[in-house]
């Protein structure tokens, strides 16, 4: 569980720094230049969503379990994410009316992700996996929520085209996602 910790870490530690040292990250960004604070983003959040991955491989290797999780359970968290692949989708496209009634859909997408897996799922990586995802979204929420309100951020009305586009999108991405991508990526079907 060592890696699937450290990949944690490193990943959730890097999508927080705008949480904790927002002042830093501004100054940082404007002494190194945008390239380079987006180049260094992306590698140390690559390398942590390796080792996240490669971490719960080998913690589902020999799973401590710490709960019972009845079937119906897989059923209820793939129907959950449903929404939590509209909020993401929402989160892409400009001009939604999704994002402008609840500013950070990505997160809320994360947040019921993170649920919904929590529900279905029994281990001790699991916990640690989910339950991550789930603390840091609601932290970074609350966060982003703070930041607009001090900023007087004002999102602009959404429109009924882009909307569309994101609903399909994200039912169009779960419906992949559900039925084929998840048993190819992760071995799970989680309708079978």
């Amino acid at each position: 569980m060592t890696m699937l910790i450290l990949g944690l870490v490193l990943f959730l530690g890097v999508h927080s720094v705008r949480i904790v040292a927002d002042d830093w990250r501004t100054a940082t960004r404007a002494r190194i230049g945008e390239n380079a604070w987006k180049g260094a983003y992306s590698l140390l959040s690559l390398a942590g969503f390796v080792l996240i991955c490669y971490g719960y491989g080998l913690a589902r290797q020999q799973p401590l379990v710490l709960w019972a999780s009845p079937t119906w359970t897989r059923h209820l968290a793939a129907l959950l994410t449903l929404p939590a692949f509209v909020l993401v989708a929402a989160s892409q496209v400009p001009g939604t009316v999704i994002k402008a009634r609840l500013r950070h859909p990505m997160l809320i997408g994360v947040k019921l992700w993170a649920t919904a897996h929590l529900i279905a799922n029994n281990t001790a990586a699991d916990l640690l996996l989910f339950g991550g995802f789930l603390a840091w979204a609601a932290i970074d929420f609350r966060a982003a929520r703070q930041r607009d309100r001090r900023q007087q951020i004002a999102y602009p009305a959404g429109r009924s085209g882009p909307t569309v586009v994101a609903v399909v999108g994200g039912v169009v991405a779960w419906v992949g996602f559900a039925f084929w991508a998840h048993a190819a990526l992760i071995g799970v079907r989680p309708f079978g």
